[in-house]
């Protein structure tokens, strides 16, 4: 397309407010249209001090409302699937946070809605494939810069769990990450999850096993392990690194100026995921927009929102057991490969 894009953003929440932010001040080749949230004023907030944005209740009647070429869901999960029926029933491109819903039945028949159609839609909002260590990281891999990979060790700490957080949602609110970049970075589907537990740190809400260490294994012979731990209490930490056959590439220590003065060393370390990710969230969404004015999309779709459901409901059952379970995945449909 040519001109502006003009985008409807749906969710004025913490994610939906960045993202109004972001289209309005950072990137370019885009505006705001429209945002909706079931909260009326909490969308008015957003759209009070934007030239031509309006606001409303209802995300039908803001993909519906003119101007609108593009739509950007940073709705609760549970909405997604309404919300991206209704956009395919329009041809509009989507760029969705994850997940794309939140169990593996609602993803599988927004996957055949898009199928549907003939055409990718969706670009799907993991971020890490947009941060800068991660994309070189992946390029050395790609290039097998240290020959083939053989495992990869994750370590993902957040200071604190949000109140009332469960086992399953330490899952698909946080290790969800690390299954989209295991598979992204080794290109490869994983075939099995265990979790095993240590004992919980004294610093866990009652009831939640934290931290726990998550096992991966791939369709190609990986194993891959993932620290989760969700109640560190220092600050927000992602590592990874991948262990190949001629040497080993390691992202996530680097925050900023390393300090020694008056008797103590030490740098920085984020409070939380937006000022961890803030450079990935700006090119996911300047990316997003450049494909979208082209005609395209890139990046990862509604495939990869279904896989990261269904190894999820393998790593719950996991949880609960104890025991290795597999990951059942049909074949990728030709529209995905």
């Amino acid at each position: 397309m040519h001109g502006t894009l003009g985008v409807a953003v749906i969710g004025a929440g913490r994610m939906g407010a960045d993202h109004v932010r972001r289209i309005d001040e950072v990137i370019s080749g885009a505006r705001v249209a429209v945002v909706a949230d079931v909260d009326g004023a909490r969308a008015e907030a957003l759209t009070d001090a934007m030239e031509g944005a309006v606001a409303c209740t209802d995300p039908v009647a803001a993909m519906d409302a003119p101007g609108v070429d593009a739509v950007l869901i940073a709705s609760p999960g549970a909405a997604h699937e309404a919300a991206l029926t209704a956009a395919f029933d329009r041809g509009l491109p989507v760029l969705c946070e994850k997940p794309l819903t939140p169990d593996p039945d609602s993803a599988l028949r927004v996957l055949a809605a898009e199928q549907r159609g003939g055409r990718r839609l969706v670009q799907l909002g993991f971020m890490r494939r947009y941060d800068a260590d991660y994309l070189a990281l992946k390029a050395q891999l790609t290039r097998g810069a240290y020959g083939r990979p053989l495992m990869l060790h994750h370590t993902h700490r957040n200071v604190a769990s949000p109140p009332g957080c469960t086992d399953a949602q330490t899952l698909h609110d946080s290790a969800v990450h690390e299954i989209d970049v295991t598979r992204w970075l080794l290109d490869t589907e994983i075939t099995a999850v265990r979790v095993l537990r240590p004992a919980p740190s004294g610093g866990a809400p009652e009831g939640l096993h934290d931290p726990q260490l998550i096992v991966f294994e791939t369709a190609d012979g990986h194993l891959v392990d993932t620290e989760l731990f969700v109640n560190c209490g220092f600050g927000y930490q992602v590592s990874c690194e991948a262990v190949c056959e001629r040497g080993t590439a390691r992202i996530g220590d680097d925050r900023g100026v390393f300090v020694n003065a008056a008797g103590r060393w030490g740098g920085t370390i984020p409070p939380g995921f937006v000022e961890r990710f803030a450079g990935a969230y700006d090119r996911q969404v300047q990316r997003w927009v450049d494909a979208t004015r082209r005609g395209t999309v890139e990046g990862p779709g509604c495939w990869d929102g279904y896989a990261a459901a269904v190894v999820c409901r393998a790593g719950v059952q996991a949880q609960r057991t104890g025991e290795r379970v597999p990951v059942d995945l049909p074949e990728r449909p030709a529209l995905y490969r």
